[in-house]
């Protein structure tokens, strides 16, 4: 009995610890798994979209202020490498995604183009995204056509960008347009078209490029 009981004293003393620790590590575990506040955006990101918020009007009427960090976009870049939103940190960007078969979509692009031509530069850039699933040489060939010469030819042929922003509720169809300043805060959506080089998407793309 007592060679028993000595024994199970042994087992214990080897258990207590392993057991204490297996404690630990799950409270430890616990905290960290624990649901967290949201990330947020800058206070610089906030002040941007201060300053864009009374923007929303006239040509910006469609524009949606409500600053938080973007999500998380794949697309190919033209040289057919991967790129992401974050690749872009360091400029304000104007994201929008398009599709050849969208009529408001094919009307815009001129728009963008020149917007891109007047604004672009090394604080900001347009990126229209095509997200054509089939017949990819669709998109170039009309660009070509209607003469646009300063948009990059960025593409996702997955159009999981657009997917992820319909799951997010950013999204309802085509075109949509994010913009992004330079710290990759989300400071607005804009649904549908827009004339993208009227003065008033103008004065709303200086001061997201912080002009």
């Amino acid at each position: 009995m007592s060679v028993k009981k000595s024994t199970l004293r042994r087992t214990l003393s080897v258990l207590a610890p392993l057991a204490l620790a297996a404690v630990a590590v799950a409270v430890l575990y616990g905290k960290a798994g624990a649901p967290g506040k949201a990330p947020e955006c800058s206070a610089a990101s906030k002040a941007v979209a201060a300053k864009l918020a009374p923007l929303a009007k006239g040509e910006m009427a469609a524009l949606a202020v409500a600053p938080h960090p973007a999500l998380a976009l794949s697309f190919d870049a033209p040289d057919g490498k991967k790129a992401t939103l974050a690749d872009f940190k360091g400029r304000a960007l104007l994201v929008n995604l398009w599709a050849t078969w969208c009529v408001p979509c094919r009307a815009e692009m001129p728009a963008l183009d020149r917007l891109e031509a007047k604004a672009g530069g090394p604080d900001f850039e347009v990126v229209a995204i095509n997200v054509d699933t089939a017949r990819r040489e669709r998109a170039p060939a009309f660009l070509d056509e209607i003469g646009v010469k300063n948009l990059k030819r960025y593409a996702d042929p997955s159009a999981d960008s657009f997917e992820t922003l319909r799951l997010a509720g950013k999204a309802l169809g085509l075109p949509t347009s994010l913009l992004i300043d330079k710290d990759g805060c989300e400071i607005g959506v804009v649904a549908g078209p827009a004339n993208w080089d009227a003065p008033d998407a103008v004065a709303a793309v200086t001061a997201l490029a912080g002009g």
